[in-house]
């Protein structure tokens, strides 16, 4: 099949989209992939939607910011498919069906509660491609954390990679998670701690800027070892997997902890950085064997400084980027999703016990014709 995967991660830089072709268990093709990057006032408002998200008490309430973040999402999401359609010459009616992400505001698996913001059905009529969309709740109704989604398609491409195992997939977007893969045994997956949500907060607060270009402020600062110390000893990291983080659930635990009101931007963003890379190193610790290979992907893996500090803290293991090994660093999320919607169509599972916590394999996703 050929399906176009759309993917806006909780960094909210913008939307990645992707074309492959695929069964739902190997892919044989990937195609073209492009990203819309957010405008400033788009990005104020699924700000302002995930502030007030923390209110809901349904997956269904749209109050006025949340639902006008949604008819937004949804018609940025419908213009991203229509351009790589038109850019690369593709017909739509050639594309068997979008996997469609949404936007995530909010996420506490432990009250059976995920909100991702996304119109399916309106997807599909502005497209007029099927749509697979609403991923997550079907796991998390039944128990599990609904995150990290990706694993069963991390498993499919390393399954042709001459790497030593274990192997550990390592995204970084808002939050970081991991997949570890050792060989054929049921892969295991979990979020490890904050990626560039935080990171990005703290750079918007002191400058006005989006993120920390190519790590270069954090680069310039001195890390606060004690404070990653103090942070460390947060339940959260000590936990087995699988487990899961809502892109704020530690915010008020750094900002006890962190002491960033009293250092320079510099400093500030070195301390952040490292706290990524530390919590990521900490998860070996609750992981059954330790990782020979590490492959990054996400918006953290454009930072050179965030991957030397990831390098430092997982030596003597390999860290590559997904680039290096010949995958995508920013389109594998969006390919993650075009996988998943072929596996929905197919009624085979997307999530897993040892990946989410669910308490057997579980389908997922909601179709949608045009």
């Amino acid at each position: 099949m050929r399906a176009i995967g759309l993917m806006s991660g909780t960094s909210m830089d913008g939307i990645d989209v992707a074309l492959i072709e695929t069964d739902g268990e190997t892919v044989s093709r990937f195609g073209p992939s492009a990203v819309h990057t957010y405008r400033e006032h788009e990005v104020a408002i699924l700000r302002r939607a995930m502030e007030e998200a923390p209110a809901l008490r349904a997956r269904t309430e749209r109050p006025a910011v949340i639902r006008q973040a949604e008819e937004l999402s949804t018609t940025l999401h419908a213009g991203a498919v229509n351009a790589l359609l038109a850019a690369n010459a593709i017909d739509r009616g050639t594309i068997d069906v979008i996997g469609y992400h949404g936007q995530t505001v909010l996420h506490r698996p432990s009250e059976k509660l995920t909100v991702q913001l996304g119109d399916g059905a309106a997807l599909a009529r502005e497209t007029g491609i099927p749509v697979v969309y609403d991923f997550r709740a079907a796991d998390v109704a039944a128990g599990g954390q609904g995150a990290p989604l990706v694993p069963v398609f991390h498993r499919a491409l390393t399954r042709t990679l001459d790497r030593p195992h274990p192997i550990v997939l390592l995204n970084l977007g808002g939050v970081a998670n991991i997949t570890f893969i050792d060989r054929e045994n049921d892969p295991i997956a979990c979020d490890t701690g904050p990626a560039n949500a935080l990171l990005d907060d703290f750079i918007r607060s002191r400058s006005g800027a989006a993120h920390d270009v190519g790590g270069e402020i954090a680069a310039k600062g001195q890390v606060d070892m004690k404070a990653i110390e103090r942070l460390l000893q947060h339940s959260f990291f000590g936990q087995s997997c699988p487990k899961s983080l809502d892109r704020n659930d530690l915010r008020a635990w750094v900002s006890a902890h962190a002491g960033l009101a009293g250092k320079t931007i510099e400093d500030g963003a070195a301390t952040l950085t490292m706290l990524t890379a530390a919590t990521v190193a900490r998860v070996v610790d609750v992981l059954p064997r330790t990782p020979q290979s590490w492959i990054v992907a996400g918006g953290g893996a454009r930072n050179p400084t965030m991957m030397r500090m990831l390098r430092e803290r997982l030596a003597p293991a390999r860290v590559e980027t997904a680039d290096q090994v010949g995958w995508s660093t920013d389109a594998l999320e969006a390919q993650a999703f075009a996988f998943l919607a072929v596996r929905s169509l197919n009624g085979m599972p997307l999530t897993f016990p040892t990946t989410t916590g669910a308490p057997e394999p579980m389908r997922g996703g909601v179709l949608v014709a045009p």
